[in-house]
């Protein structure tokens, strides 16, 4: 079958799937300190280490397995690998509802990483199936799906929380993420044939694997962009609802509040980012990066001195902006540079990547709330992205 006739009703269902993979992830996040704080009796500078070390835990296992995965998935497919990982983390994310002490959730959340790779598998399989003109518009659409989804999960799981109780919300996102398993089973249609050379290869080394693309030194200033652009959005995420409690004066609903604020960056991504993927295609995606760069080191200083909730939260919102021009543009440049064969190593190593720049935010982000506070957070993350824009400037033609 052509790929015209089913590239498609992929991009859609598998929309729809990431969509309801981003509320499964997102609805919890935001108040994971919540739950850490009933698990044991923590100071505020423990709490804010253990939120970030928990956080961080399962993306320091996807840095060792993401090759894996990746190997896995041109080996064997990337539907195969969407239907393993969305199974493995629907069972592990349920089994965290019954959580008894801080060790527990953190076990769980290293099985979490192990079984991680939804999202980047679905944008490999997309990326596969869609004719290369049209890559841009269709890895765009993709990430409004999951990025709406981490939009209305913040939302969805702090009514749920005030409703009923954040053990719940654990239990809906193992559902949710089960039914993206059914759903890709039954649906999404991939006509993979597996590369007899890398069937029968044996396990290379990341250096290796890196020195087998075409354009190694790109492929390597694409990891270290997505490194950057990881610590500078997950620096705060573990801290969130804690900076908002603090904005609030400790009193209010804060677990409601705090998801509002924790979509806002989803609202202002999924405005944007279709428009951002049109004009990537017609005019040049390192251009939309570009501008994703600027937008985002003169969003992210000002939030280290929000005076308000709502100062906080329109900044949060702007975020998100520039998210939609930085994040797509990384994985079209991805896909457009990469043979077709070795996209969903491409994609792995790029999970890595962010699992990198995630464990060195959050931890980072810990550690300098627990030392200073909150704020500085913040203006050490805007000097970060500014630091990597200048040197990937001067370096590369990228941006």
């Amino acid at each position: 079958m052509d790929n015209n006739s089913y590239w498609k009703k992929n991009l859609w269902i598998l929309l729809f799937g990431t969509f309801l993979t981003g509320i499964a992830f997102s609805e919890v996040i935001p108040f994971q300190p919540l739950y850490i704080s009933e698990l044991g009796n923590f100071s505020k500078s423990e709490l804010a280490l253990w939120s970030g070390v928990v956080y961080a835990s399962s993306f320091v296992v996807v840095i060792f397995t993401s090759a894996m995965w990746g190997r896995f998935a041109d080996r064997h497919g990337r539907k195969r690998m969407v239907l393993q990982t969305s199974f493995g983390s629907a069972v592990t994310l349920f089994l965290m509802a019954f959580c008894t002490n801080v060790w527990e959730l953190l076990i769980l959340k290293c099985l979490q990483g192990f079984f991680d790779g939804v999202i980047p598998n679905s944008i490999a399989l997309v990326a596969t199936s869609t004719p290369r003109e049209k890559t841009g518009y269709a890895l765009s659409w993709l990430s409004t799906g999951y990025t709406s989804g981490f939009l209305v999960g913040p939302i969805f799981g702090g009514f749920l929380v005030h409703i009923l109780n954040i053990r719940v919300s654990f239990m809906v996102t193992g559902l949710l993420l089960f039914s993206f398993f059914l759903l890709t089973y039954f649906f999404v249609e991939e006509h993979f044939v597996p590369d007899p050379s890398k069937v029968k290869a044996k396990k290379e080394s990341f250096i290796k694997i890196i020195k087998g693309f075409p354009n190694t030194k790109f492929i390597v200033w694409i990891l270290i962009i997505s490194v950057s652009l990881q610590i500078m959005n997950n620096s705060i995420n573990p801290l969130i609802t804690l900076y908002v409690k603090e904005l609030m004066g400790n009193s209010g609903n804060v677990s409601v509040v705090s998801g509002l604020v924790a979509a806002m960056p989803g609202i202002g991504m999924v405005l944007v980012s279709p428009w951002f993927g049109r004009f990537g295609d017609k005019y040049g995606t390192n251009k939309v990066l570009t501008l994703g760069f600027i937008m985002a080191i003169l969003f992210i200083f000002p939030q280290g001195f929000a005076p308000t909730v709502l100062f906080f939260g329109v900044f949060r919102f702007l975020t998100g902006v520039s998210n939609a021009a930085i994040f797509p543009s990384v994985q079209t440049l991805l896909a457009k540079e990469t043979p077709s064969e070795s996209t969903g190593m491409a994609f792995s190593l790029n999970q890595g990547a962010q699992a990198v720049g995630i464990c060195i935010g959050s931890l980072m982000g810990s550690i300098i709330s627990s030392i200073w506070d909150y704020d500085v957070v913040f203006y050490v993350s805007a000097f970060v992205v500014l630091m990597t824009f200048i040197i990937v400037k001067i370096k590369t033609d990228i941006i």
